[in-house]
């Protein structure tokens, strides 16, 4: 059995699910499981429309609600399953104009029928198709905790669900889930998060004991650089687990960043398919470090719209306790910390969530001097070999010439190397960063 995740992008129209049935039936002979996403910006669509109605303005509310219903119809032919999902959001959003809250339950109740619709209307396609597609319920199989929005799966009973279901029906059928959603034990429809497909994916190939989990989105795979930011990235043939979840953890959009956890754990590997170029081998993602060869940097990530801290106190000097009562705060606010750097009297973090920024500053204020600067980016270089190959920093240095860089910090696993720069500065890091580490490429590892 092997794993099948197709993204939003793949899943947005009729003539895309038709390209994605083409994709899955060439592979029927290894009893694919297909995970899928919404269709499009469906689920941004559906947080529009709830937050229309929570504000009051209902009439607006279910005229998107109904300008949603005719794109779902137009791209599938299943009129009675959609009516009928989109009459039971009808009444959700009458609901939420009423208590003019949109609580994170009611958020996950939303923001599922993206997945539910999707996963509806591809296995019908599938049929249409040829196949003997089946749809099982995601919300059957992912057990989760009750935090919704960010629900954490409960592996042992998921995982007892998914061995029961999935496999007998893989070995006659073609599988069909929606992504991203799960239920709490008591029943209540729950969500792993934004980009939780992939975590899906992992989840069912992992309780599964799929051969290969395989994510199928709009890139060739993982690339040397973000195209966005650098044209002219290779594809990266081969990486492991761990250098994945660095990218990943670092900007790079391709993977969820919990996607690589059920897979490391199960040694499944998972790779980065292009569904409008089926034909492009990919990026294989494996347990074991692979080497680069002549290029000890693997890619290049980096994560925009950063805000540095900087919290300077003597009373840090030869003191005990004084990290954990600056964390202590960032805790309080559930705001998660990236970078951090020290020094004697001075402690640098950075963040990306800047929601409580304003209450965080006022208690560090307390014992400390703050000081912020916004719209600041991460460059991290990451690749097993970086921890073997001498004169990295040296490099790393020499390309960044006349680029002031704010933050550095290498991990004690040495896998990469980050540092802050102003965002300003970001596309010109990178290119010379670029230029420097791959000028030359091992062919057996990139292409």
């Amino acid at each position: 059995m092997i794993v099948m995740k197709f993204g939003g992008t793949s899943v947005e129209s009729a003539a895309a699910i038709a390209r994605v049935a083409g994709i899955v039936q060439a592979r029927a002979e290894r009893h694919p499981v297909v995970v899928v996403s919404a269709m499009g910006k469906t689920t941004n669509r559906l947080l529009e429309i709830a937050n229309t109605a929570v504000a009051g303005d209902r009439d607006k509310a279910l005229s998107l609600l109904e300008n949603l219903r005719q794109f779902h119809h137009q791209e599938s032919s299943l009129t009675a399953a959609i009516d009928e999902h989109f009459a039971e959001l009808a009444e959700l959003i009458k609901g939420l104009v009423v208590m003019g809250e949109f609580t994170p339950r009611a958020t996950d109740a939303v923001s599922a029928y993206g997945e539910r619709l999707s996963s509806l209307i591809v296995t019908e396609e599938f049929r249409k198709a040829g196949m003997d597609a089946v749809h099982v319920d995601a919300r059957k199989v992912i057990v989760t905790d009750n935090r919704h929005t960010q629900a954490a799966p409960n592996f042992i009973e998921t995982y007892k669900r998914l061995e029961g279901v999935v496999p007998p029906l893989a070995a006659k059928h073609v599988v069909v889930m929606g992504g991203f959603i799960g239920s709490t034990a008591e029943g209540i429809t729950s969500t792993l998060g934004r980009g939780g497909s992939d975590f899906t994916a992992s989840i069912v190939g992992a309780g599964i004991g799929a051969e290969e989990i395989q994510i199928w989105t709009d890139v060739d795979g993982m690339l040397t650089c973000d195209p966005r930011i650098v044209e002219g990235g290779h594809r990266i043939r081969v990486c492991s687990f761990a250098e994945a979840a660095e990218l990943a953890y670092f900007g790079a959009k391709v993977l969820h960043p919990a996607t690589v956890v059920p897979a490391i754990e199960k040694n499944i590997p998972v790779r980065i398919l292009n569904s409008r170029r089926p034909e492009v081998e990919g990026t294989l993602i494996v347990a074991e470090a692979v080497n680069g060869g002549a290029n000890p940097v693997k890619s290049i990530a980096c994560k925009q719209n950063i805000t540095a801290v900087s919290i300077t106190s003597t009373r840090m000097l030869m003191a005990h306790g004084f990290l954990r009562r600056i964390f202590e705060v960032f805790d309080r606010h559930e705001t998660a910390v990236d970078m951090v750097t020290t020094s004697e009297v001075n402690v640098s973090l950075t963040i990306d969530n800047t929601r409580h920024l304003a209450s965080i500053q006022t208690e560090l204020a307390q014992f400390s001097e703050v000081s912020i600067e916004e719209n600041q980016a991460i460059v991290s270089l990451v690749g097993d070999n970086i921890r073997h190959t001498p004169g990295i920093a040296a490099r790393v240095f020499g390309a960044m010439n006349g680029i002031n860089i704010r933050m550095i910090s290498q991990g004690a696993s040495r896998l990469n190397i980050s540092f802050v720069v102003d965002g300003a500065d970001l596309t010109r890091s990178v290119a010379s960063l670029h230029t420097e580490f791959f000028s030359t490429l091992d062919p057996a590892v990139f292409d």
